[in-house]
């Protein structure tokens, strides 16, 4: 009976060791998300923001892949990191941005700043020191087996449960690219607008004026 019982204590054994290692995982992706936010917002290039940024968005996907949510990490990997941060990257890069420009109101509203975030930080101590998010009232899901497909999973809850959520914020993004496109559209002052049809009207009189002027010497005297 007790050389039975040693196979059970070794298979305990193990998952406490697995725990602990997810466990080291999550804290060191959380500090290089952490210290990768605070570069963000500290730095004073918009370039090395941005890659602090990137950094940021790739340690939470790996930290989805520590809850087994592939599919939102490699999501937000595809989109935020290869699309979206890459296009913001290069935009920050061409333009010719004035930092210490940016930079002159700072001491201005660092006070208010601080104010805000001091509410900030007292919101989500009073949220997490609730009791709700313990291991507790939340506890870690349950291991899936390899024939599992949380993207179907979040199919379902998404276009069932969460239908008219998902409409609403599809039709807000709508709304967002038409003033998007309106907004490059509209004519502003002082700039010069291209417009194809009057390029294409043109012709040789409008492009082509002969103007009639004097002859003039070398030795300053005019022609005839």
């Amino acid at each position: 009976m007790r050389a039975r019982s040693h196979g059970p204590v070794k298979r305990t054994l193990g998952t406490a060791k697995t725990m602990t290692f997810l466990q080291l995982i999550f804290y060191i992706f959380a500090t290089v998300l952490v210290g990768a936010s605070l570069m963000v917002i500290t730095v004073r290039n918009p370039v090395r923001a941005a890659l602090f940024l990137v950094l940021a968005f790739f340690s939470a996907a790996c930290l989805w892949l520590t809850l087994e949510a592939e599919f939102l990490a490699i999501t937000l990997v595809l989109v935020y990191v290869g699309a979206v941060m890459v296009l913001f990257l290069f935009v920050v890069m061409m333009l010719d941005i004035d930092v210490a420009r940016l930079r002159e109101g700072f001491t201005q509203y660092l006070p208010a700043g601080l104010v805000i975030a001091g509410v900030m930080v007292a919101e989500l101590a009073v949220v997490m020191l609730s009791g709700r998010f313990g291991l507790d009232a939340m506890p870690r899901p349950v291991g899936r087996g390899v024939d599992y497909s949380n993207t179907r999973e979040l199919g379902l809850v998404l276009y069932t449960d969460y239908v008219y959520a998902f409409e609403i914020a599809a039709l807000i993004l709508l709304v967002a690219i038409i003033a998007a496109i309106s907004l490059t559209f509209r004519r502003r002052g002082g700039t010069n607008v291209q417009v194809i049809a009057d390029q294409l009207q043109v012709t040789k009189a409008d492009r082509l004026r002969i103007v009639k002027m004097t002859s003039e010497r070398t030795d300053g005297g005019k022609g005839p």
